[in-house]
Formats: structure tokens, C-alpha cells, sequence
């Protein structure tokens, strides 16, 4: 893959080095895990990519962006993954399926990098606070090199693909989302999608078309939405598959994601002294 313009930015004081390549910016995701243990980053990495959650995501990317990616060893890791017994590391990963969406390289800049789409999802792992910092320092680093409106369209809508199978018809009209009703609590919604919309928007999709017939025809959801808001979105994602494989029903789960979105959006807002994006 040749890179084409390598670029370092800080996030909380840690250096991380990006390029863009023909596939789009691919961060060092070496650098994050530093962030975590800066005397072990590779073991960060390794962990992460045990996770089924992790491989899934990973894999589904490809799916959609990689035309010579091997399903069938996907598949076989897919299964294996969240054993005690498994393990992976990016090499092997890349070896084995033909993966694009990670790279590792060598040399003086040599390590782990991934798309940019990857690279935010394992920040959000590591920290939702970090990955925030990170997204404003990649549209810092975006507006100097193409502009304000150029940049704003280019970080929207690649937030957006992380967050499209969650985030599909819903719009914020409060920054801090209001505690579930017990009646909505207690309804079964038809999609997980909206099941999310309601922890953090308090409405369904239905609900905010009825509402804004005329925005409803030209907009997608999506626009009304803050920085802020897609990162939760993005974080409540991994929480609702946990709490689907723990057993838990819809009613209960949306409690537990309003909770979680109210705690996070006053931490990313609030506790953490940030003015808010536009």
C-alpha cells in the first residue's frame, strides 16, 4: 500500500502518526495503545483483536470494502474468537484473510495502522474520552489541509459508516438525553436501531418522521446529530451486543443504555471541561 502524506498529531499528550493512502487515512493504532501501556502496545492490540466483538467489526469491514478478502478464514475466527485459547495478532490476521483494513508496517514509522473507520473503534475501546480527542484532532489536522466545509462533510461521513447499522432514523433536539419513561421502558420497539434511538434521542424513527415532516424528506437523521453523540452511539453499540449475549430483554437493555448515555454525554460535555463541537 503506498503512502502518499504521513502526518503526527497529539492526543492527551500522546504522539500518533497517520497517512493517507488510496483506501483513505489509516492511523497508528501502536501509537493509541500507547496510551494504555506505553511499554507494551502490541499486547494492547493483541487483546482487543481477541475480542468476537472485535473481530466482527474488523471482518464486516472488509466485507464492505475489501473484494479479495477470504470469508471462510474469517468465518474460522469468528468462532475461535473469545476463548481463552485464541489468539491473534495483526500479522496473522492480515496473512490469513487478506485483510486491507489493517496494516502493519516496518521501517523508522513501522507498527500497526488501520482505516480510520478501525482506528476510532479501538480508540473507543481503549477510551471514549481519548477517542473523542482524537476525532477533534483529526478534524484540526483535516481543516488545515482542505478546509472547514470540506473537512466537517469528510469527518461526518466517516463517522457515520461506523455507526450505520445502529444509527438509522433518529435526530437530537437535547444535548443531555432525558431518564426513559416507564411506559417506554416497557415497549417493545421493532429494530435495535431504535431501541438506541430512544436511549439517547428519546424518540423512534417513526416518531421524530411524524414530527419533522419536512426535514423528513431532505435529511437524513444522521445531520442533526453532534460529534458528541455519535461517539456514544458508537460505544452504546458494543454495550447492546454485550448485554444481548448476557440475555437480557429489550426493556431492560434500554434502561440500562439511556443510563449509559447520560453518564457519557455528561462526562464528554461536562467532566472532561471540553467546549462543545459544532
Amino acid at each position: 500500500m503506498a503512502k502518499s502524506k504521513q502526518d503526527t498529531i497529539t492526543v492527551q499528550g500522546t504522539e500518533v502518526v497517520l497517512y493517507s493512502a488510496a483506501a483513505g487515512a489509516y492511523v497508528s493504532l501502536t501509537d493509541i495503545a500507547r496510551h494504555r501501556n506505553a511499554v507494551e502496545p502490541f499486547s494492547i492490540i493483541n487483546n482487543w483483536m481477541r475480542s468476537r466483538a472485535t473481530i466482527e467489526f474488523i471482518g464486516l469491514w472488509e466485507k464492505l470494502n475489501n473484494p479479495a478478502f477470504k470469508p471462510i478464514e474469517f468465518e474460522r475466527f469468528r468462532m475461535e474468537a473469545g476463548s481463552n485459547s485464541f489468539v491473534l495478532s495483526p500479522q496473522r490476521w492480515i496473512a490469513s484473510t487478506n485483510a486491507i483494513g489493517i496494516v502493519s508496517k516496518s521501517g523508522r514509522y513501522g507498527g500497526t495502522y488501520a482505516h480510520v473507520d478501525i482506528a476510532f473503534e479501538f480508540a473507543s475501546w481503549i477510551s471514549s474520552e481519548f477517542k473523542l480527542y482524537l476525532i477533534t484532532e483529526f478534524k484540526r489536522l483535516k481543516i488545515e489541509e482542505s478546509g472547514h466545509q470540506r473537512l466537517e462533510w469528510s469527518l461526518r461521513r466517516t463517522i457515520s459508516k461506523i455507526n450505520y447499522r445502529i444509527h438509522t432514523d433518529a435526530i437530537s433536539e437535547r444535548i443531555i438525553p432525558a431518564a426513559v419513561t416507564k411506559e417506554q421502558a416497557a415497549a417493545i420497539y421493532a429494530s435495535e436501531a431504535d431501541l438506541l434511538n430512544v436511549a439517547l434521542f428519546g424518540k423512534t424513527a417513526a416518531q421524530w418522521r411524524a414530527a419533522n415532516p419536512a426535514l423528513a424528506k431532505k435529511e437524513n437523521i444522521r445531520d442533526g446529530a453532534t460529534l458528541e453523540q455519535l461517539v456514544v452511539l458508537s460505544n452504546m453499540e458494543s454495550i447492546n451486543a454485550l448485554l444481548i449475549r448476557q440475555g437480557l430483554s429489550q426493556s431492560e437493555r434500554l434502561v440500562q443504555l439511556n443510563t449509559t448515555a447520560i453518564a457519557q454525554m455528561k462526562s464528554l460535555l461536562g467532566a472532561s471541561g471540553l467546549k462543545r463541537l459544532k
